[in-house]
């Protein structure tokens, strides 16, 4: 048996800033523009009436502009009685005559701000809302919203249970589709809802001590596998972001369906459950159309989305929730260690590519199965590294969670010119040929052992001058440890005595952008039975490798972290190599030649350095 949550989000903004836009074209700015106010009431209203026909409950969340309007807080007290609907408060929408008066800015984010002024916009916005509706939230919202900013409306708003709290990949690949002008970077956060960490928004908590004391959910339930590849404000659970980027024939959009679809079998590899929501404001439904769609198609786009929404309610495959009941839910029965995991299928292009992505305390990851099942991107949640955002801040608007392999941003294993790009992957050799299985194309299948999480891939044919062999990957993800094991297995060849080097890599870096940060003090060292070897980052291109390895360990102090490999053989070797200023990685690795039907098995670890 398994469930399936859907959280509908709505949201009245006043002036929300695509119609506003369109209104001020060529006139003077006027944030009380009175036929702007009139559309967007009427589009609330509409997105309201689509959930209510299909039999959904939604959760509105207030902006601040829309606790001024006596027609807006009315709807919303209306549908709280008449449907049951949650009314909540969002960070979105600060902008109206009211806040200009009160905080003297035109700034959009609440997260952009510096620290006092974040706590003194929650104050004001808490206690309107207080005013308006005599009690305080229990869920709120921004498209970001950083540790320090929620631990402040933790402790000053114990009954906030659950936020929206960022957007899912929304991080440079959008800001370039959006003509370098939309500050919202936030790679690196879950995907899925997840219990967030005291230190950092986008990690999970280790334990009760680390907990912040809500739930999170992500800014849309979005296509794991585009929105890698591709802008994020294309492809996921919101119509008009789908008419953006096309995904459509003859006005109609099965692609909707298949993501909602993709989310309900995440109760595969979740124990269960499985979740999807959509967090809509009226910006997207101008009467005069949005980007090549016009009103009628927008209207259309988001009616068959709530259809289908509520077909599967009626049909008793969905439940819907409002924020708070979801957060309870959420909490009950959830040890911390427990992952979130998904093997994600290509529901774009109708390939048979998959991605698996896992996340929790200790890690996030993703495995391309197109790539022989290559890491294409890591991050190191184990440091639970303190990043505020913000004016007075150093991440300034840079709100991503670092990464030690983002392939696209660092190249992957198809480098364009010289040296290495980030990715973690095997190589195989034989008599002087070498071929890495990111040149591999495979599917992959997940099973549960116990609380060990496997991913296990078909095997890939190695063609070799001479000979053949056949390879297979295992992943698997005991919980609670921090660690993946990876098996390396021959399990044919056409050549038994022949010698074959199986070569576990990883090559990485740390950032969160394309750009490159300064590597200098990042230590590489290697721990064998007989002999050690280490060295301090300095561009120089140097290379060890030490027999009878142990431990392969890179120690990244720019980001807290302490990544390691190991192994349990006493007859592989162990390496590491130093990268140059036009190709600065660093990569370890353990490499062991076996015959016949040997195996490699390794250990990669994630710990916090300090």
């Amino acid at each position: 048996m398994s469930d399936f949550y859907v959280t509908i989000i709505h949201r009245p903004e006043m002036v929300p800033e695509y119609i506003q836009k369109e209104a001020e074209q060529g006139k003077k700015e006027d944030l009380t523009r009175s036929e702007v106010l009139r559309e967007s009431l009427n589009i609330f209203r509409t997105q309201q009436q689509a959930a209510h026909d299909n039999g959904l409950r939604t959760t509105i969340q207030m902006t601040y502009a829309s606790l001024f309007n006596e027609e807006a807080t009315a709807i919303a007290k209306d549908h709280h009685e008449k449907y049951g609907d949650e009314i909540g408060s969002t960070f979105l929408g600060l902008q109206c005559q009211e806040f200009r008066e009160k905080f003297k800015s035109k700034e959009l984010a609440i997260w952009l701000f510096p620290i006092d002024a974040k706590r003194r916009i929650v104050d004001e916005v808490f206690g309107k809302f207080y005013e308006v509706f005599g009690f305080h939230p229990t869920s709120t919202g921004s498209y970001y919203m950083d540790a320090e900013l929620v631990n402040y409306i933790k402790e000053r708003y114990p009954m906030v249970k659950v936020a929206v709290a960022t957007c899912w990949e929304e991080g440079p690949k959008a800001y370039w589709n959006a003509n370098n002008s939309w500050y919202t970077l936030m790679d690196g956060g879950p995907w899925n809802p997840w219990i967030p960490s005291k230190r950092n928004i986008h990690c999970p908590a280790s334990d009760k001590e680390d907990d912040i004391g809500i739930v999170a959910i992500p800014h849309l339930s979005r296509d794991l596998l585009a929105v890698f590849d591709g802008p994020g404000s294309y492809y996921g659970t919101h119509p008009q972001n789908i008419l953006r980027g096309m995904v459509y024939e003859d006005r109609e959009s099965p692609y909707f369906k298949n993501i909602v679809d993709q989310y309900r079998s995440m109760a595969k590899y979740n124990r269960g459950y499985s979740y999807n929501m959509m967090f809509v404001g009226p910006g997207w439904m101008s009467k005069k159309g949005r980007w090549e769609a016009d009103y009628d198609f927008l209207l259309k786009s988001y009616s068959d989305g709530m259809a289908y929404y509520g077909q599967l309610k009626k049909e008793g495959k969905a439940i819907d929730v409002t924020m708070s009941e979801f957060a309870d839910i959420y909490r009950r029965d959830r040890p911390y260690t427990r992952p979130e995991c998904t093997l994600w299928k290509d529901i774009l292009y109708g390939s048979n590519r998959q991605q698996f992505w896992y996340v929790d305390p200790w890690m996030r990851f993703c495995l391309d199965m197109n790539q022989g099942g290559a890491m294409i991107d890591l991050r190191p949640y184990a440091a639970k590294l303190i990043r505020p955002c913000g004016v007075g801040t150093k991440a300034m608007q840079d709100a991503s969670y670092p990464f030690l392999v983002q392939s696209l941003y660092r190249a992957g294993f198809f480098t364009h010119y010289a040296g290495e790009g980030a990715v973690k992957s095997c190589k195989l050799s034989c008599e002087g040929e070498e071929v890495d299985l990111c040149t591999c194309r495979t599917t992959a299948s997940f099973s549960e052992d116990g609380d060990t999480r496997v991913v296990t891939l078909d095997p890939v044919t190695i063609e070799f001058s001479e000979r053949s062999i056949q390879m297979q990957s295992i992943f698997r993800l005991a919980e609670g440890t921090g660690e993946v094991k990876i098996v390396r297995r021959i399990i044919d060849t056409t050549d038994p005595q022949a010698e074959i080097a199986i070569d576990e890599y990883i090559t990485a870096c740390y950032g969160t952008t394309e750009y490159p940060e300064d590597l200098t003090g990042v230590q590489l060292s290697l721990k064998g039975t007989d002999k050690s070897e280490a060295i301090d980052y300095a561009y120089q291109c140097r290379e060890a490798a030490v027999e009878r390895v142990r431990l392969a360990e890179v120690l990244v102090p720019q980001v807290d972290t302490r990544l390691t490999m190991r192994t349990d053989t006493d007859d592989a070797a162990g390496y590491f190599r130093e990268g140059f200023a036009f190709s600065p990685m660093y990569t370890i690795g353990i490499k062991r030649k076996v015959k016949g039907k040997g195996e490699l098995r390794t250990w990669l670890k994630i710990e916090k350095a300090s």
